[in-house]
């Protein structure tokens, strides 16, 4: 074959493009099971920094196997509940739920579809939630941790995909936006439960908010906090009957 020909050079690049995808195909197969434990790890590191067990620093430090050993010992029981706040189904211990898994969910509960959201309480009796929404670039989500039996916020945890590095990114990488939502309470009998509030929550003398359903929005990331903001108040929201109905019982 005449290789300076046109026939020539389509049938080469069609051979090297093939090859080059099924090589890609099967390290991305290969890597499959190493990066759905990575995510399971980082997932449960979020859940398990919320809850206030460590930072998310040393979670990551001790390694996944470390991580997942962590949580086995920690967590006393998962479940999904639906907007009545009945019980649905109890999930295997070592069931979490990715952002993939709260992305599906979220458009059940904007939408009206079959909701089955998690519910996870550790053996200390903290409950852990999942919230997820749309941030300025893509999804933000992250894990709210309250005290046993109370509407009272233990510790919360967020991340994002691709909000803005110094602004919106903040929801993640500063440690003192998160610690902010420590000690507030969530409002489960208003429509807004927990607001994120532009311009500054009113303070009192020590600090904490004069209305302890409020914190301050990220100067600079307007949007990512709106969106955050949103996020949050459409999943508490959505568990608000559970958490009436188990406060109540307790």
């Amino acid at each position: 074959m005449n290789t300076n020909s046109n026939t020539y050079t389509v049938i080469y690049t069609t051979i090297i493009v093939a090859l080059v995808a099924a090589i890609l195909a099967l390290v991305s197969q290969g890597l499959k099971s190493k990066q759905e434990a990575n995510e399971k790890a980082d997932t449960i590191s979020q859940m398990m920094t919320a809850a206030r067990f460590a930072t998310k620093a040393d979670l990551q430090k001790m390694g996944n196997t470390a991580v997942l050993a962590k949580y086995a010992e920690e967590i006393g029981k998962a479940f999904t509940v639906g907007m009545d706040g009945e019980k649905i189904a109890d999930l295997d211990l070592d069931k979490v739920y990715s952002p993939k898994d709260l992305k599906k969910q979220n458009y059940n509960i904007k939408d009206g579809g079959d909701v089955e959201i998690p519910v996870f309480i550790f053996k200390n009796g903290v409950t852990v939630v999942p919230v997820y929404g749309a941030g300025l670039w893509g999804p933000v989500w992250g894990y709210i941790a309250f005290e046993p039996a109370s509407n009272t916020i233990k510790g919360a945890y967020f991340d994002h995909e691709s909000e803005t590095a110094g602004l919106g990114a903040k929801i993640k990488d500063d440690p003192a936006f998160q610690d902010e939502f420590q000690g507030e309470n969530a409002d489960f009998s208003v429509a807004n439960v927990f607001d994120i509030v532009k311009g500054g929550a009113p303070k009192n003398a020590d600090g904490t908010s004069v209305i302890d359903n409020k914190i301050d929005a990220i100067t600079g990331a307007t949007m990512t906090s709106n969106g955050l903001d949103a996020a949050i108040d459409t999943w508490l929201g959505a568990y608000s009957a559970w958490f009436n109905k188990n406060t109540e019982e307790e």
